[in-house]
């Protein structure tokens, strides 16, 4: 969300809600996404792909990154579903627009949300894990902990490449 008067990201707060434990987790999660969502708001595709730190990191790769890790813990390791996790360098991104990354970000946020209410509790093993040292598949709640850990780190990054762009500072 863009501040009209500013012309920078509107600094949204978290959510304020007392609801279950699924309903807190999911809301705090989708807080973030959207979070990440409102800081590429108004980058031209050319300064999203612009690398802001010495690793290459740039907003566009972090829109992808995040898809990836979307699908690959709720319906890859959670659910189960295809053969091998996705990878996040799998497709370069030398074509690649910030508005169908963020189009496929919004769909990967759909099906992981979908995943999170047709589990019949937070406490069911996913089928398979990321981590290869797990023996089992992690809970559904610890999937959802974890994105929220692993989305927020990917929006602090995101604040501070954006503010390298151009100066735009807030959530």
């Amino acid at each position: 969300m863009i501040d009209d008067t500013t012309q920078q990201p509107a600094d949204v707060r978290p959510p304020s809600l007392n609801a279950d434990e699924r309903t807190t987790l999911l809301s705090f999660l989708d807080y973030l996404r959207q979070a990440v969502i409102g800081k590429v708001a108004g980058v031209s595709d050319e300064d999203a792909r612009r690398p802001g730190v010495a690793s290459g990191t740039s907003l566009l790769w972090l829109v992808r990154h995040l898809t990836v890790v979307e699908l690959n813990w709720f319906e890859w390791a959670y659910r189960g579903l295809g053969a091998e996790p996705l990878e996040t360098d799998e497709v370069p991104l030398d074509g690649a627009t910030l508005a169908g990354e963020i189009a496929a970000y919004r769909a990967a946020i759909a099906r992981s949300n979908a995943v999170a209410a047709d589990a019949p509790d937070l406490d069911r093993p996913g089928a398979r894990s990321l981590r290869p040292d797990d023996t089992e598949g992690p809970s559904l709640r610890w999937v959802l902990v974890h994105m929220i850990e692993e989305t927020g780190r990917h929006a602090g990054h995101a604040d501070i490449l954006r503010e390298q762009l151009d100066g735009a500072v807030g959530r």
